[in-house]
């Protein structure tokens, strides 16, 4: 696909559906400045982040279009920049730039690199920038649950979720998960108790499954109502965490309409004297604030995925120039895991 003078890249030439998705061909390599490397992309990650980002409803991305997406990617040190000293050549990295990861080629400043150890599965490594770091610092950062606290995870089938329900059985933590019936095997092997999300109603069935006591956390990507149904799930003193929006790529929410109605479920629900608590997180405006936390988390994931610890559920590896495809398939909700871009022979 690549030769010694050229690279492919994908570009999202206008803010829409997959269809805008287009596959370029650059005809010289790009050089990298003063304190960058070029990298070599290996793998791309996909989500439904970078679909949100297509449709041009991503909080934060200023960038108009022609833009190369990409939430985050693994590769290898292909060249370095004047003033480079503490990387070398072949050596595996990583980042989560938000987007330009759909690429053959990059080249990024040394500052935001994540150094990832050899013989990992380029694969398996970009399903821990992303998918399985928001898993982790939901489950570690925000706040500390022991073993046998109980918790539900909504989409538990897609990428954040499986990583959530794998990181959880790690820290021996009772989980139940929503997801389409045809999907319950995947959470059943990662060790939990699997909700018909379209036959059953998810709030009666934690009431059944806990004796009515409810759960102490809940992961809910879903969006919009489905918050208040969430809360509904909690033990006193429980924690509601709304991270993502599902919603966003059906149409059914916008941002600003999705950040004020959480905004005001705060406050109302401040008001109840039940002791629980909720709160929004995302990856991105955290990295920002805790960057050395965001190279920790990323380095400790690496570690347990070279340890043989984990084993993120891998959908497809497709090549570069099948993102529209994949795109489609995030779009109706197909994927069981990730679904990786392969941008590079590995």
């Amino acid at each position: 696909m690549v030769n010694s003078t050229s690279y492919h890249y994908i570009e999202v030439s206008e803010f829409g559906g997959p269809e805008v998705l287009k596959l370029r061909v650059e005809d010289s390599l790009p050089l990298p400045k003063r304190g960058e490397v070029r990298v070599k992309v290996l793998t791309a990650g996909t989500g439904f982040t970078d679909t949100i980002v297509r449709q041009g409803q991503y909080y934060g991305i200023k960038d108009k279009p022609p833009f190369i997406p990409g939430y985050d990617w693994f590769g290898v040190v292909d060249t370095l920049g004047e003033g480079v000293t503490d990387f070398k050549l072949g050596q595996y990295v990583a980042d989560m730039p938000v987007i330009g990861g759909y690429s053959q080629y990059l080249c990024v400043s040394t500052e935001s690199l994540i150094v990832a150890p050899d013989g990992l599965d380029p694969a398996a490594a970009v399903a821990m920038i992303l998918s399985y770091t928001t898993a982790y610092q939901m489950l570690t950062r925000i706040r500390e649950l022991p073993a046998g606290s109980t918790c539900l995870v909504h989409a538990a089938a897609g990428a954040v979720g499986t990583g959530l329900l794998e990181l959880g059985r790690l820290q021996g933590l009772k989980m139940y998960g929503t997801a389409s019936k045809a999907k319950h095997d995947t959470v059943r092997a990662l060790g939990a108790e699997p909700i018909d999300y379209r036959a059953d109603d998810f709030v009666s069935e934690i009431e059944r499954l806990t004796a009515g006591e409810g759960v102490d956390v809940v992961f809910d990507t879903i969006g919009g109502r489905n918050w208040s149904r969430s809360y509904r799930c909690l033990k006193r003193g429980g924690l509601l965490i709304g991270f993502g929006a599902l919603q966003l790529t059906t149409g059914e929410e916008k941002v600003p309409s999705l950040l004020w109605g959480f905004f005001k479920l705060l406050l109302g629900w401040r008001m109840l004297p039940n002791g629980k608590e909720s709160q929004f997180y995302n990856i991105q405006n955290r990295r920002k604030k805790h960057p050395q936390e965001f190279k920790e988390d990323v380095s400790h994931l690496f570690a347990l995925l070279k340890q043989g610890h984990l084993q993120p559920k891998i959908d497809a590896i497709v090549d570069l120039d099948q993102a529209q495809a994949v795109h489609k398939r995030i779009d109706s909700a197909e994927i069981t895991g990730k679904v990786v871009l392969r941008c590079n022979p590995y």
